[in-house]
């Protein structure tokens, strides 16, 4: 029978952090730093390096589209709870992000919401006022197949 422990959660009062960051490229080093540094404290690094680094290259995805398609300032903000992590990154922009075919050609850019897609167990957009916050999940919890995406 599976105990609750051995699923790895926060700290209980310590799933969520909030921050803004102004519209500046160094604001996406800030953020993947935010990441790195709050699942680190949430324990979560020690029991999955895999689940940090992809978070903080989907953190730095969502950043950096950010940047680059809106003016206003950024929000990221993470909650950890019941063996999933969900980080957003809301912004200023309206246009909805959009996974593009790799394949289609060789462009630098563009890429960001493939991997979105290929490595969260789960992403969406959603309207924010006059702008929208984009979003996306990992499992947390470890075990084969927790957090991957199902068929």
């Amino acid at each position: 029978m599976l105990q609750l422990s051995e699923y790895p959660q926060p700290p209980m009062g310590a799933g969520y952090l909030s921050v803004e960051h102004d519209p500046r490229p160094t604001s996406v080093r800030e953020a993947r730093a935010e990441v790195r540094r709050q699942l680190e404290r949430w324990g979560l690094a020690d029991r999955d390096g895999d689940l940090v680094d992809t978070a903080v290259l989907l953190v730095s995805e969502l950043a950096t589209n950010a940047v680059r398609h809106a003016s206003g300032r950024s929000r990221l903000t993470l909650f950890a709870a019941h063996g999933v992590l969900r980080c957003e990154v809301g912004d200023t922009g309206c246009r909805e992000p959009r996974v593009r075919d790799t394949a289609a050609g060789a462009e630098e850019s563009g890429r960001g919401m493939f991997l979105v897609d290929a490595l969260a167990r789960c992403w969406g957009c959603r309207r924010d006022g006059p702008g929208k916050t984009v979003w996306f999940e990992l499992g947390t919890c470890g075990a084969h197949g927790c957090g991957r995406r199902q068929p």
